[in-house]
């Protein structure tokens, strides 16, 4: 026991100085799967519901100026709306659609890349 406990405090020192690479904001959306999303978009009549409250083909929810900024932000929407209207997605089926409309809508930049 003292053998472990003196390795983890001599290692302790080097493992404070390793560099942290840090996630990207696009980071949570990197094992979604994009088929699925796209049919739960379909199957859940997503269009439909952003016509009624927006009118016109429903593309005009997706602001990216607007209050959904991040990708984040954009997940908890599609959270959001799946409690509201008792879809009942599981998270990785929140996450994918998220990622569907982060790739086809909000083209949020990676962290410290130039938006487009």
């Amino acid at each position: 026991m003292k053998f472990l406990l003196a390795a983890g405090l001599a290692l302790a020192p080097a493992l404070a100085v390793l560099p942290v690479q840090a996630q990207t904001p696009l980071h949570q959306y990197a094992d979604a799967d994009l088929a699925l999303g796209e049919k739960l978009i379909r199957d859940k009549a997503c269009s439909a519901c952003h016509v009624k409250k927006v009118g016109g083909d429903g593309s005009a929810i997706y602001r990216p100026a607007g209050r959904i900024n991040t990708p984040g932000a954009l997940r908890g929407m599609v959270d959001f709306c799946s409690t509201e209207l008792n879809l009942g997605l599981f998270p990785e089926e929140v996450t994918a659609v998220a990622a569907v409309l982060q790739r086809d809508h909000y083209r949020f930049p990676a962290q410290g890349a130039a938006p487009r």
